[in-house]
């Protein structure tokens, strides 16, 4: 007859992980130190990698600005010269002086006729 799959109880699972929590920290233990000097080396080189990617940055960053402003000023161009253009398109209306003026002239031309 074969023996059945026997559960573990709770302290059974309970003493399991525990040493396997004893176990892990154990290897942490265990494992190599590094280097201080190595250890300086990698923050240098990580404050190195660090400070050009900050220079990169700000250098998009002004890049950005600059063609932002150029593509601004190229706008604000075309729309001061089609807004010439309209203007000259447009027929002139003559103001109220000018209208009165050359009705004046219209009834001053005709009183000479007619003398």
């Amino acid at each position: 007859m074969a023996k059945g799959f026997k559960n573990p109880t709770f302290s059974d699972r309970a003493n399991a992980s525990a040493a396997a929590k004893r176990a892990l920290l154990q290897r942490h233990k265990a494992a190599p130190k590094r280097d201080p000097a190595e250890l300086a080396a990698a923050k240098e080189r990580h404050l190195a990698r660090e400070a050009q990617a900050s220079a990169a940055r700000e250098q998009a960053k002004i890049e950005k600005k600059a063609a932002a402003l150029a593509a601004h000023e190229a706008a604000a161009a075309e729309a001061q010269a089609a807004a010439e253009v309209a203007k000259a398109a447009q027929p002139k209306v003559p103001t109220q002086a000018e209208l009165k003026a050359a009705r004046d002239a219209r009834y001053a031309a005709r009183k000479a006729r007619q003398r």
